[in-house]
């Protein structure tokens, strides 16, 4: 286990919003018009009906889609292990709705050209994750899932927070004027050389049959781990028998994060638990290793590519670099050009606690911890 400390920042929900798409649910960004089925906001209107709680030219935001918003931001601190102490609740609520202010003036100055390239850039770049990962739309959905009943979102709500995302980053880059010429990337690759730094990694896949209940967690019984273990003797001797690996991993690993891509991953050192991580660096290209024991059960592994440490080409950075800079580039504009456009649309927060207290909010710090994986 890793122990840090991250922070959650003024501005994060828009800072969400220009960030590159994330694929799940975790990263909430609250869209400036949802209808959110959650039942803890349901409640809260029931009782004090769906007040205003901001108004300006163009703008009203009610009770029940801040709530929404709030729950979403804490939900998702949730998900990561991030604890927000409750000192700082109330500052929280006050940036979640100095951010929902924010991108709903911001979706205000979107054109119909802006909203339809918006569209489409989340279509095809939801279509590459899928391709990437290698799953179905439906298999998406079930990975998804957990998280929107947690925050008590709709797909359809989901699918719209991106849109949005992308629509409030064409808005910006054009208000902005934003743009990134090859001369500016080129700079900034050879004077930050270690970004682009790739360590050594490797390239291997794995059977995992696992000595934990599947339901509870608890530890199997000791005739059960020895079944299990016998198990994976045959399994080890059919693939030094020269049975495809990959066809193994699909039919018996019980790693359901790598099975269906034949158990492979390629990671670095420091990202898998000690024993998995020493014997697949030390295997040789094509070697299955012997049975290794972890906290997670028994594997095999089979090392198909060591990748030496290098340092990434331009070309192979250049898009994400040129979005990374635009998002830059923005950020820093942000400040200025935020509380300009909120006084321009007059508004005012109804509700006293909400109101801002100072100019710059103190980041929230949040304490997370984060298991390394298997």
């Amino acid at each position: 286990m890793t122990k840090h400390t991250t922070r959650f920042f003024s501005g994060g929900l828009l800072a969400a919003a220009l960030a590159a798409p994330g694929w799940d649910a975790g990263g909430a960004v609250a869209p400036a018009n949802t209808n959110s089925t959650s039942k803890s906001a349901d409640k809260i209107t029931a009782l004090f009906g769906d007040q205003v709680v901001a108004r300006g030219k163009g703008l009203e935001i009610k009770r029940s889609e801040f709530d929404t918003a709030c729950i979403a931001v804490k939900a998702a601190a949730t998900a990561r292990g991030a604890r927000i102490p409750p000192e700082y609740m109330n500052t929280l609520e006050r940036q979640v709705l100095n951010d929902l202010i924010g991108m709903r003036l911001i979706l205000n100055k979107a054109t119909a050209e802006d909203k339809t390239k918006g569209k489409e850039e989340f279509e095809k770049s939801f279509e590459k994750y899928k391709a990437d990962e290698k799953i179905t739309d439906a298999e998406f959905g079930e990975r998804l899932g957990p998280q929107l009943l947690a925050q008590g979102m709709t797909r359809e709500q989901w699918q719209q927070q991106r849109v949005d995302q992308n629509t409030i980053k064409l808005v910006l880059e054009r208000e902005l004027k934003t743009n990134v010429t090859d001369e500016e990337m080129k700079k900034y690759y050879d004077e930050h050389p270690s970004d682009f730094e790739q360590p050594e990694m490797v390239r291997a896949s794995h059977i995992l049959i696992g000595t934990r209940d599947s339901a509870t967690g608890t530890e199997l019984p000791e005739d059960k781990k020895q079944a299990k273990r016998k198990q994976m003797e045959d399994l080890l001797k059919r693939a030094r028998g020269g049975e495809d690996f990959a066809k193994l991993a699909r039919e018996f690993s019980e790693d359901p994060g790598s099975k269906d891509q034949g158990g492979e991953y390629t990671f670095p050192r420091g990202k898998m638990v000690p024993a998995f991580e020493s014997a697949a660096f030390s295997l040789n290209t094509n070697q299955v290793s012997d049975i290794v024991t972890t906290q997670f059960g028994y594997h095999i592994i089979k090392l198909s590519e060591k990748i030496p440490a290098q340092k990434v080409e331009l070309a192979k950075v250049s898009d994400d670099l040129k979005e990374q800079l635009k998002q830059r580039a923005v950020q820093e504009q942000l400040k200025d050009y935020m509380p300009k456009i909120i006084q321009e649309a007059n508004v005012e927060i109804l509700d006293e606690k909400l109101k801002p207290r100072d100019a710059t909010p103190a980041p929230i710090p949040l304490d997370k911890a984060e298991p390394k994986k298997k």
